[in-house]
């Protein structure tokens, strides 16, 4: 364990009492997990790591940055079963929370969870993608930085939930910087915060405003679920959906320190539903979004006019903006993530339960 200052121990123990910040090196050797949230890759191997319990957001450097993704095809059978074998449980008392690819090699990272409570265990696993063996990802001897979100949500029950587990809903690197959704303390909770990496200084970030159709009302409180970046004339935009499937253009110029953002609600694509996770890809020279829902399928979505879409500011029965198709060889998703620009991996569940992943080539 490497020692550091007594002044960013005292900055730690103030945070985690009364939700300051404090970002910190160390060797990923001290990386404890109390829960598992979503993960998502940057450059070089770097893995974040998220736990929603804590406030904190680790990014590890992992040294796996040899291979090469051509060839790969992912092929898992009863990943959860597996993982529970690995975790010494039974397949119902365990949860796959998110999976990652390492755009480098395609090995398979997941954020899992075994029991509840203070019983839990929370980790991250591998999966070769040759051998499709699975490992418990070994922290040890690897570089790490941390930072906690300053201003989380409390730990409290609300509608069945621990709101603190949703103080990070989705997370992604992208030009250096690593946003991050989720729910905060404050009045206007819908979170989106830009933090710089190397990690310096995490600040409150902003506060989230959307016009949801069909509720037929501005929302503030309700968290983004997944996101995904993509370009509108040259500037990069989130790509954000929410429960009940609004789908939102938020620039990221916009997403300053202490302030209230209005984004661009571009399409809504049903309710009684939600929103589970999504990609951005290129195809035959247009973008599209595949994203993997609760109730609704796997929708491809058409971005060619998502930076002229019409917003949506009335309330609609139904579905409007911009245009989509329903995947219907797709059953089942509950987690995706890009393999290739021209392939995607996915944790399928089955009619009886089961898991598994699989490569898919994207529509």
């Amino acid at each position: 364990m490497k020692y550091f200052s007594m002044q960013c121990l005292l900055g730690v123990m103030i945070a985690l009492a009364i939700g300051l910040n404090c970002n910190r090196s160390e060797a990923a050797d001290d990386v404890k997990l109390t829960s598992a949230g979503p993960i998502a890759f940057g450059p070089g191997g770097l893995l974040l790591v998220s736990d929603p319990m804590q406030a904190t957001i680790y990014a590890i450097e992992t040294g796996d940055t040899k291979g090469t993704v051509e060839g790969v095809n992912i092929d898992v059978e009863d990943v959860r079963g597996k993982v529970a074998s690995l975790m010494g449980a039974k397949s119902d008392d365990v949860r796959i929370n998110d999976l990652a690819i390492n755009p480098v090699n395609g090995t398979v990272y997941l954020s899992v969870s075994r029991g509840s409570g203070t019983a839990e265990i929370s980790t991250i696993l591998t999966i070769d993608p040759k051998s499709n063996s699975f490992n418990e990802f070994d922290f040890a001897g690897k570089k790490s930085t941390r930072t906690i979100l300053p201003n989380a949500a409390e730990s409290k029950q609300a509608r069945g939930v621990n709101q603190r587990l949703e103080a990070i809903t989705d997370m992604a690197f992208v030009d250096g910087q690593v946003f991050v959704a989720g729910l905060s303390n404050e009045e206007f909770a819908s979170n989106l915060r830009a933090i710089s990496y190397p990690f310096n200084n995490t600040d409150s970030g902003s506060s989230i405003e959307i016009y949801h159709g069909a509720h037929g009302k501005f929302e503030t409180r309700s968290p983004i679920r997944t996101f995904a970046a993509m370009t509108v004339d040259d500037e990069v935009n989130l790509l954000a959906a929410y429960t009940c499937t609004p789908l939102v253009r938020i620039p990221v110029g916009q997403l300053q320190p202490e302030t209230k953002v209005k984004g661009t609600t571009i399409a809504e694509l049903g309710n009684r539903n939600r929103p589970l996770d999504m990609v951005v890809y290129k195809k035959d020279k247009k973008d599209y979004a595949l994203m993997a829902n609760s109730a609704r399928g796997v929708m491809k979505i058409d971005l060619s006019n998502a930076g002229t879409q019409a917003a949506i500011t009335t309330k609609i029965d139904g579905t409007e903006g911009l245009p989509y198709e329903t995947i219907k060889d797709l059953t089942g998703v509950m987690q995706l993530d890009g393999l290739s620009p021209t392939q995607g991996v996915v944790l399928i569940r089955d009619e009886s339960g089961k898991e598994h992943l699989k490569t898919i080539i994207l529509p």
